[in-house]
C-alpha cells in the first residue's frame, strides 16, 4: 500500500502515497494538505516553529543522476530504469495485505522505497543538532540517533527497479518514481490462500528486506489503529519530545495496548491489523520492529518524507494530517468495501475528526471508534481533551459508535459486546 506524502514546506504537504497505494491504476494522486487553523494554532502554542527554524539541511538526500532525474518523471512507464546494485544500494520492501478482487484473485500493493548505502551527508552534524535539542547525551545515545536518523539523510534512487520472488514467480517491482518509491498492484500466484495466511517473499540479487504479505478476505471485521501516542509512546504535543522519542529512546509501548490487542485478534478470530500513522516511511525498520515486539502483525501506513530539512519530520506529524489519514482510509476501504473496521486513534492529532469524516462517507463500514485520552499534557488538556472537542468531531456519529478512553482496561469489554462481523 502506497502512502507517500512530500512535504515541500513547513505548512503544505504534498501527497503522493506508499501505503496504501498512492494511485488509482498507474498515476500517482497529487493533492495538497494544507495546514488548518486549529494545528496552526497548536504548533504554535507547542513552539513547534521555534524547534523548526534551525533543523539541519537534508537536501543531498535528493542528488541522483540526471538520468535518473530526467527518466524518473515517466514514472511505472519509465523504460530506462537500472536494477539496484546490492553492492550499493538497499530497498525496503513493505509488508503488506492480500485482497481478493470481485474475480476472486487474490492481489496486493507491493511498495518499495530504494536508497544508496551510507550517503547520507553530514550525519555528524544532523546528529549534532538533534542531540544538541534533546540534551542530556551519551556515545550510546548518539549512536543510537545516528543509527535512525541514517535512513533519512540517505539518498534516494529514483527510476530504479528490484526483482522479487513471488511463490516462485520471478516480478519485477518499479521503476520507482522521484520520490524513490515503487508501487505495484500484482495478482499473487495460486488460488487456495487462505484468510489469516502468511507468505513470505524475498528479493533477488538485491540487499532488501523480505515481504510479509497477510491474506484477508472480504468479510469480517478489520482493524485500523493509530501508532503515535495511540500505542506507542511518542509525545506528539512536544518537538523535542517527538525528536527524543523517536531517535533517542527505545520504544516505548502504551500501557495495557499490546495485551488488548492481543484480546482483539483473539476475540475477533485474527482480523487483519493496518497502522496507520503520519509518522515518515524513512521509520519503517523503527516502526516494524516496534510493532512486531509488541502487537499483532499488519500494514504500516506511512507518510512520503520529501522534504529538504528536518524541520519536516516534525510538520509531517503536525499538519494536514486529517485529510492524509482519510485519503488512506479511502484506499482501505476500496479493497475491503465490506469489512467492518474498528478505528483506534488518540486526542493529540486529528483521529477523532479523521475517523468520523470516514464514518460519515461509509457509515456501515467503520463499527466502533475508540479515542484514547492523552492525559497530563498542558497543551492538550486545555483544548483538545474537552468533552466539546469530541461532540463536535463526532457530529453526526452515533454516541453508540465512539467512545473516549483513559485506560485500554476500558475496551475489554466493548470489545467482547461485538456482535459477528
Amino acid at each position: 500500500m502506497r502512502s507517500t506524502l512530500a512535504h515541500r514546506s513547513p505548512s503544505t504537504s504534498t501527497l503522493k502515497m506508499p501505503l496504501p497505494s498512492a494511485h488509482a491504476g498507474a498515476k500517482h494522486a497529487h493533492q495538497l494538505y494544507q495546514e488548518t487553523d486549529d494545528e496552526r494554532e497548536f504548533r504554535i502554542a507547542a513552539k513547534f516553529p521555534d524547534c523548526e527554524k534551525d533543523m539541519p539541511d537534508l537536501s543531498a538526500k535528493f542528488q541522483y543522476s540526471l538520468k535518473d532525474s530526467l527518466t524518473s518523471y515517466l514514472g511505472a512507464r519509465n523504460p530506462f530504469y537500472t536494477k539496484v546494485d546490492p553492492n550499493t544500494d538497499y530497498v525496503w520492501l513493505f509488508d503488506n495485505t492480500a485482497y481478493q478482487n470481485k474475480l476472486g484473485r487474490w492481489k496486493a500493493e507491493f511498495v518499495a522505497a530504494y536508497f544508496v548505502k551510507n550517503s547520507g551527508k553530514d550525519l555528524s552534524k544532523i546528529v549534532a543538532s538533534v542531540a544538541d535539542k534533546i540534551g542530556d547525551m551519551d556515545d550510546k545515545t548518539e549512536a543510537t540517533i545516528a543509527k535512525r536518523l541514517q535512513p533519512l539523510a540517505d539518498s534516494i534512487l529514483p527510476a530504479h527497479t528490484v526483482q522479487l520472488d513471488l511463490q516462485g514467480v520471478e516480478t519485477r517491482l518499479g521503476p520507482s518514481g522521484r520520490d524513490g518509491i515503487s508501487s505495484d498492484q500484482l495478482a499473487i500466484p495460486g488460488h487456495d490462500h487462505q484468510d489469516g495466511q502468511t507468505i513470505t517473499s524475498k528479493a533477488i540479487n538485491a540487499d532488501a528486506t523480505s515481504v510479509n504479505t497477510i491474506f484477508a478476505g472480504p468479510k469480517g471485521y478489520a482493524i485500523l489503529s493509530d501508532i503515535d501516542d495511540t500505542i506507542k509512546k511518542t509525545l506528539t504535543a512536544s518537538p523535542t519530545g517527538i525528536l527524543s522519542t523517536t531517535f533517542a529512546e527505545d520504544p516505548e509501548p502504551i500501557k495495557g495496548m499490546p495485551e488488548l490487542y492481543q484480546h482483539i485478534k483473539s476475540k475477533l478470530a485474527n482480523p487483519p491489523f493496518f497502522y496507520l500513522s503520519a509518522s515518515p516511511y524513512n521509520l519503517y525498520p523503527f516502526l516494524r520492529q516496534f510493532r512486531e515486539t509488541y502487537y499483532p502483525p499488519g500494514t504500516l501506513i506511512l507518510r512520503e518524507a520529501s522534504w529538504m530539512n528536518l524541520a519536516g519530520f516534525l510538520a509531517n506529524l503536525t499538519q494536514g494530517t486529517q485529510a492524509y489519514k482519510v485519503s488512506r482510509m479511502v484506499k482501505v476501504h476500496e479493497w475491503f468495501p465490506k469489512r467492518k473496521f474498528i478505528c483506534i486513534g488518540d486526542s493529540t492529532q486529528k483521529d477523532p475528526e479523521s475517523y468520523a469524516e470516514m464514518y460519515r462517507k461509509h457509515s456501515k463500514w467503520i463499527t466502533a471508534i475508540y479515542i484514547r485520552k492523552v492525559t497530563g499534557v498542558a497543551e492538550l488538556d486545555s483544548g483538545k481533551n474537552l468533552d466539546e472537542r469530541f461532540e463536535k468531531a463526532f457530529k453526526g456519529v452515533p454516541r453508540e459508535v465512539w467512545h473516549v478512553f483513559e485506560d485500554a482496561s476500558e475496551l475489554y469489554a466493548k470489545i467482547d459486546a461485538l456482535g459477528p462481523a
